[in-house]
Order: structure tokens, then sequence, then C-alpha cells
């Protein structure tokens, strides 16, 4: 009896289709292979020889746990700008919400108008405070999970792991002095337009009797000046010449042209101008004259906060002219001007004392030493009001004034240094 045993055998085309297939996608990535040497085969020869250029890369001195800490302040610092804010604007809304009403406030200019502007503005103005509290609360955390204990232990100074301390307070300082000197003000300029509008905080729009000097013995005078017109009544300007009038132009009305190309461009109208050569006189009358005076609305009217609304080089600018000018209504401009930068220094300090006084673990809990915290850096922002009030009422030098609370901590986060974990 024979037995047939059939033995099923795959079928060869299919085996050498694979193997087809397998063998072109070989030489599809050799040849691939091979584009690529040849393309990064510069980049290694500049890798070879230009590789001291590594060390141009900030990121080349930061460790993984210097991006530790730095994502942990920074994220900390967001966070509690959110916070804060967001319950400062649920206040603000429940005190206006009644004049926004009255005043038939549209949702659209309150949002992008009032609060757009709100947020940020606070948030800069009370931007060490922030940087305390995220500097007290994340490390007080690293300090009670005993990481900063095993980081000493490993060898690491406390000052070595102040490194990405400081890198995030010059982060924070860099976009604070950036936004109060650049953005901050043109925003500020929307809100206080929206504040007039819809919360009657009325500005000053008139001044009367305005006298001041616009150029080298050149005297302008006005008698009446609108700015939501832009128009002033009642026009002089004298000009001397060693001590001796040598012309003299009045003019019932002047307008400043908003719509010109150049600034100083104003248009006088039933003008007379008077010139003096010796014992003789000329005069030229005339409807209306396009002339350059050296003036400009800002100049000619003062409202509260107005200082706020210029950026750093038009506060200096707006310093300079005033100065040669003689007018000693500058002093306020001076201290805006010198406060954002002491405030912008302020986050080095402050980083300082909140690190020094929370990394180390205490049994009895933080509260004790984030009370002192959260005390001295609210301190810091009532001592800057009083020394802006000095320089404004007392004839303190605006510079000095603006950097006394920053000579003060100084000590303060110095003698913090000595008493900080070793």
């Amino acid at each position: 009896m024979k037995i047939k045993i059939k033995i099923k055998r795959k079928k060869q085309p299919k085996t050498f289709a694979r193997l087809r297939r397998h063998s072109k996608r070989y030489r599809r990535q050799r040849a691939v292979g091979r584009f690529f040497t040849k393309v990064a085969r510069p980049f290694r020869w500049l890798g070879r020889h230009l590789g001291w250029m590594r060390y141009l890369n900030p990121f080349h001195y930061l460790t993984r746990l210097d991006r530790y800490i730095i994502k942990k302040f920074i994220g900390t610092y967001i966070y509690s700008i959110i916070l804060i804010i967001s319950i400062s604007i649920v206040f603000d809304i429940n005190e206006n919400l009644a004049k926004f009403t009255t005043n038939h406030a549209p949702l659209k200019a309150i949002v992008f108008d009032y609060y757009a502007n709100f947020v940020p503005y606070f948030a800069n103005l009370f931007s060490p405070l922030f940087v305390f509290i995220a500097v007290i609360f994340f490390t007080s955390k690293l300090a009670g999970n005993s990481e900063i204990i095993a980081m000493l232990a490993s060898g690491m100074s406390f000052k070595r792991l102040m490194r990405p301390y400081f890198i995030s307070a010059a982060l924070i300082a860099l976009l604070n002095y950036y936004l109060g000197s650049f953005v901050i003000p043109e925003g500020t300029v929307v809100r206080q337009n929206f504040e007039e509008r819809y919360k009657n905080n009325k500005k000053i729009t008139s001044a009367s009797n305005v006298q001041l000097q616009v150029g080298h013995g050149i005297i302008a005078y006005l008698q009446q000046y609108d700015d939501k017109t832009k128009t002033g009544y009642g026009f002089s300007l004298d000009k001397f010449e060693k001590k001796k009038l040598v012309s003299h132009m009045t003019a019932s009305v002047i307008h400043y042209d908003t719509i010109s190309d150049s600034r100083f461009h104003w248009r006088a109208q039933n003008y007379k101008i008077r010139t003096l050569k010796g014992l003789r006189e000329e005069i030229k009358t005339g409807a209306e004259i396009d002339t350059m005076i050296m003036m400009e609305p800002m100049d000619l009217v003062f409202f509260k906060g107005q200082q706020e609304t210029f950026t750093s080089p038009e506060l200096r600018e707006y310093i300079s002219k005033q100065q040669e000018r003689g007018s000693q209504n500058v002093v306020q401009y001076e201290v805006e001007y010198h406060k954002r930068i002491a405030m912008s220094f302020a986050s080095f300090i402050l980083t300082v004392i909140g690190a020094s006084l929370s990394a180390r673990k205490r049994k009895g809990g933080m509260g004790l030493y984030l009370g002192i915290g959260l005390a001295l850096s609210f301190a810091y922002i009532l001592l800057q009001t009083i020394s802006a009030t000095f320089a404004i009422n007392a004839g303190t030098p605006a510079l000095l004034a603006e950097w006394i609370p920053n000579f003060l901590y100084v000590f303060i986060a110095y003698f913090c240094w000595r008493q900080a974990p070793n």
C-alpha cells in the first residue's frame, strides 16, 4: 500500500518578488545614505575647524538642572501673574460695571481697548512682586522635597545654584524694560482715551496763558489753547537777538497740522509780522500762512499720567527739550524715565532675597519666612512711591530718588546671601 504525502511549497514568484522589493529598497537607502554623506562632508569639515563656535551658543553653558530651574521659575512667574491679575480684573469689573453700563461702553472696546491694556500695565507695574512670589513658592517647594539638599550635597555651591535664577531674572528684566519703554505707553494712550469716554475720567484738554521758549531767543505765547481741536487763540511769537526784539508775530488763530509729514507744522490765520531793522519797521499781514514753530500740542497741555504715554526715547527727547527751554515741569518725566530702569534691575535683588530665604528646609515650615519676604516686597513698592514723591515735591534728584530703594535692598540681599545655606 503506497502512501502519498503532499508537501505544500510556497510559490516561487512571490518569494522572488519580495526579494526584488528588498533589493530595491536597500539600493535606495544606500543611494540616500551616499547623498547625505556627500552633503554632510563640508559640515563635518566645518565642525572640525570651527568647533570653538559651540562656545558661542548660550545653551552650551546650561545643564539639565539649569533648564529645570529656569522652567520652574518662568512657569511660576507666569502662573502668579495670571492668578493675581485675574483677581484684579474681577474686582475692577465689579467696581466699574455700573459706569460701563451707564455710558453704553461696547463689549469690544471694554475687552480690547481697556482690559487688553489694563493687564500688561499692572503686570509690569507689580513685576518685582510677581518675581519675588515666584521665587519664594517654587524654591520652598524644591527645599521641601529635599531637592536643594541633594544639589548642595553633590558638591554644587549656592553661588552656582543661583546661575539659573539670575538667567531667569535677566530675561524677565529685559522683557519688563522693553514692555515698559516701548509697548505699554502706546496701550496706555488707548486705555486713557477709553477711561475718558466711558469712565468719566476727564483729562485736561485746554490751557490758558501759556508762555514758553521754543528756540534760542524765541518766545511763544498763547492766550488760550484747545487740545481737542489742536487750536490756539491770541498767539504771539517774539524773536530776540542780543536781548533786542527783532521780530514780532501775532495771529488771532493758530492750528496744528496733524496730517503734515513734518513735525512742528502750524497754520496761522489773520497774522501780522513786524520786522524791526534799526529804526525801520516792516509789516506783513495776511489771511493765512504756514510756518514752522518748534512746539507741539504735548508742550502746551499737561494732564495726570501724561509721562506714562511716552516711550523712553520720547521721554529723553522731551526732557532735553524742556530743559533747553528752562521749564521746571520735567521732574515727573525724569522720575518715570529712571523708574523703568530701576524697576527692571529690582528683579535681580528680589530674586537673591527670595532664593536666600526659601532655599533652606525648615522644620516649622516656610510660613514665617514667606511672610517676611512678602513684607519686604511690599515695602519695596511702597519705598519706590515715597522716593518718587521726594523727587517731585522735595527737590531730590530723580535718578537718586528712583535708585534709593535698590541701594537699600542691595544690603538686605547681601545679608540674606550670607545667611543662605552653603
